[in-house]
């Protein structure tokens, strides 16, 4: 076996595309590419400024840090639901994914401010996440191996508390 076909062997059994033809696979690949460029179109877009000749609204780290990562993981593991037999449950899956990329977009464009917004957001994405997560499993349990970290990590990351500041105590 050559190395070429030891690397297609592996990129077929990544993408879960054993038995699928080239082309399902690259109409795949290019869906998820679609995807991934809205994200960082989305990401790229400046905040307006507050008022005309105004200071730009600040970035929302939140949704820097979380909806592209987010997009990228579903992204991955929605390529493997594609490559899946089809069936009623792949169809849920990939539609749920859908449904996952519209809501994060939206929120991306909304750029949540206030804490009440930002908490809306991130337990809505983990939400549909989870979902997306278990439909997925029905369909390629690798895929929503993969899926489910990501929606916990957002979880964890709206809960975890922030550090103190540092004191000076003088005994």
């Amino acid at each position: 076996m050559s190395i070429v076909d030891k690397a297609q062997d592996k990129v077929e059994e990544a993408l879960n595309a054993e038995g699928r033809s080239t082309r399902h696979v690259m109409m795949g690949l290019l869906l998820c590419a679609g995807a991934i460029g809205a994200t960082a179109v989305l990401a790229a877009i400046e905040p307006q400024p507050v008022a005309p000749g105004g200071p730009r609204q600040p970035r929302n780290s939140i949704g820097r840090a979380i909806w592209p990562a987010l997009f990228s993981v579903t992204t991955i593991a929605a390529m493997r639901v594609w490559n899946a037999p089809e069936s009623a449950a792949r169809t849920k899956a990939l539609t749920l994914w859908g449904g996952l990329q519209g809501l994060n977009a939206l929120w991306m464009l909304l750029r949540p401010k206030d804490k009440v917004t930002q908490v809306l957001a991130t337990v809505s994405t983990v939400a549909l996440t989870t979902i997306y997560a278990r439909a997925a499993s029905d369909v390629d349990p690798k895929a929503a191996d993969m899926v489910a970290p990501a929606g916990w990590a957002g979880m964890a990351g709206l809960f975890a508390k922030r550090p103190a500041p540092a004191t000076l105590t003088v005994h």
